[in-house]
């Protein structure tokens, strides 16, 4: 295993000939490594003024080197070499990754790479922007490669930050364990919307990979490929992860499972590190030694939480919120004759059950939709039984004269203390009142509506940790035609757009600052490939979304092997022409499998 240190004074001769080897790797003339080698001569006094560190194997051998030059707020990569015999083991990546971290840890926040063309590729793929800047010349100790003859060299910038202060406080800074107890957080709810087998949420478990910036552990109901926990730690700079998986083959609960074997329940909780669920459950208190509060979870109900944002909004303060008006009804008869009348007026209706995640259990009706159904009643007999509410319909974005979103989200939650963190709003995809995705980062929610969505949101997060809740949450709004938001459900639990928020968290202090972070839940495979032919196409995607100048990261592996295979997956850019490109290429790839069996 390669480790980083500080490199020591009397190392500076070989570490000499190491960048000479390095040099030479790509192909430059003799005469050109003579006149470099006064530039790229280290001396024992450089050192510690250069801030050299070095890249060392498991038998001690020395096999890169890596300098940061400079003071804050700006700072040069003045080197980075590899030797030769260890170019695409990883080594270049340790080394630079663990020049930002210092650039972090110094206050640099202007980190300046001038590359040598070969290298240019590396530095796209390690995050670092080009720009129009001119680079130092071509012997210039600064530059870690250089073409021989002079060619200008491109220049490369990188924006250091620390972790997120959101994501500190979310773990304390550090590692945690992370439970995919998806399938039971949905059952305590015994709603009838949900899958009776929870085979969907056993899918959506995965996301358990991403329930903090950097697991220690993840614990899971069902096994996953090696392939894809080994190409999202690559990704995502993660080393040392563990993984339980296979815990359930009924479903007693996983956190139920995990106290049935008595070793992993100690190992999980007397590390030291914070237990994190999808959402809390009883069973999940017992396991992490955590009371379990009555009502905890009371505004996971959508009529309550319609209740919450009503009380809110009865106080004043937030004119950019309108709340749309819902009604519970008894029976469904009572529910027929009330959309009925609607859709005589010629209104639209949404139809909830109390419960129900991702759009399960919601249903949008235009007055069309029911008279092509064959009627208020017929509608309701095609609907899971179970208590329903009955909501207004909020007219879409349409009247603004733009194409902005229509379906935004607010991320926050309450540390165990009652404090309310936000973490920040997200625009989502939403069809037919099912989510299929979300997209966080920096100027992703338009300025209109970031405003009101913060300052509401953040008035939820007080209330809930007024009433005893502890934990994630999200409040879902849809934007009407007047520049206002309507408040629809709060879910007390991580979601999708979370775990876009943990992965651009991860990225900006992996990569340098700005990332949009993308997640699609479902993009569909033209066929169902064996594991190792997966884990190949994975790799192929990483591949391809880096030369766009994108991150790849498989989220979900599993709905892959499903009869109608699928893929939840990451996408990564610093812009969104490139993020919607990356996105568009990664689906276009996952739909043509397929075409390697011919024709059907």
């Amino acid at each position: 295993m390669v480790k980083v240190r500080a490199a020591r004074p009397a190392e500076a001769e070989d570490l000499t000939g190491l960048v000479m080897r390095s040099k030479a790797h790509w192909g430059y003339d003799a005469a050109f490594l003579a006149a470099c080698a006064p530039e790229l001569r280290i001396r024992a006094g450089d050192v510690t003024a250069r801030r050299v560190v070095v890249a060392e194997n498991g038998r001690g051998e020395v096999v890169g080197v890596a300098s940061l030059e400079g003071t804050p707020p700006r700072a040069e990569l003045g080197l980075l070499f590899v030797e030769p015999s260890a170019v695409g083991q990883g080594v270049g990546r340790l080394l630079y990754r663990d020049v930002l971290r210092r650039a972090v840890e110094l206050g640099v926040r202007r980190l300046v790479i001038d590359s040598d063309p070969h290298a240019t590729g590396f530095y796209r793929a390690m995050g670092a922007v080009p720009v129009a800047e001119p680079a130092a010349s071509a012997a210039s100790p600064a530059a870690p490669a250089a073409e021989a003859g002079g060619t200008a060299l491109v220049r490369f910038e990188a924006a250091p930050v620390p972790l997120a202060d959101w994501a500190r406080a979310w773990t304390g800074g550090g590692r945690a364990v992370h439970l995919g107890n998806v399938g039971e957080f949905n059952a305590q709810f015994a709603d009838a919307t949900l899958d009776r087998e929870q085979r969907p949420a056993h899918h959506y478990a995965c996301l358990a990979a991403f329930y903090s910036p950097y697991p220690a552990a993840l614990v899971l109901p069902r096994p996953v490929p090696r392939g894809w926990t080994e190409l999202v730690c690559r990704q995502l700079g993660w080393t040392g992860v563990e993984v339980y998986d296979g815990l359930l083959d009924a479903d007693p609960g996983l956190a139920e499972a995990v106290r049935a074997r008595p070793a992993l329940a100690a190992l999980l909780t007397g590390s030291g590190l914070p237990l994190v669920p999808w959402g809390r459950t009883r069973a999940f208190g017992r396991l992490a030694g955590r009371p379990w509060r009555d009502g905890e979870l009371r505004y996971e109900s959508k009529s309550a939480a319609h209740g919450l944002f009503g009380r809110i909004l009865a106080d004043g303060g937030h004119p950019g919120i309108v709340l749309p008006r819902q009604w519970r009804v008894d029976g469904r008869w009572a529910a027929a004759r009330m959309l009925a009348a609607r859709t005589r007026a010629g209104e639209s209706t949404v139809l909830k059950s109390e419960h129900g995640v991702g759009g399960s259990g919601t249903t949008v009706l235009t007055p069309a939709r029911v008279r092509a159904a064959g009627g208020a009643r017929a509608v309701l007999r095609r609907l899971p039984r179970g208590p329903l509410l009955v909501e207004e319909y909020i007219g879409g974005a349409a009247s603004r004269g733009d194409e902005g979103p229509r379906d935004l989200t607010y991320d926050g939650f309450v540390d165990e203390a009652g404090r309310a963190h936000e973490v920040g709003g997200a625009v989502m995809e939403v069809a037919d009142g099912c989510y299929r995705g979300a997209t966080v980062g920096p100027g992703v929610v338009p300025g209109w509506a970031e405003k009101s969505l913060t300052a509401f949101g953040a008035a939820v997060g007080r209330e809930l940790a007024d009433s005893g809740y502890r934990g994630w949450f999200d409040v879902d709004f849809v934007a009407d035609g007047t520049g206002r938001l309507a408040p629809t459900e709060t879910n007390l639990r991580l979601t999708g757009p979370s775990i876009a928020f943990m992965v651009a968290a991860r990225l900006d202090a992996l990569r340098g600052a700005g990332h949009l972070v993308r997640i699609a839940d479902r993009v569909e495979l033209g066929a169902r490939l064996p594991e190792a032919q997966l884990d190949e196409l994975c790799a192929a995607l990483a591949r391809g979304c880096a030369e766009l100048g994108a991150v790849f990261v498989p989220a979900i592996p599993t709905g892959a092997f499903e009869p109608a295979p699928w893929l939840g997956v990451l996408v990564a850019a610093r812009g969104r022409e490139v993020l919607d490109a990356a996105e568009a290429w990664v689906r276009a790839e996952a739909l043509a499998v397929g075409a390697m069996f011919g024709p059907s």
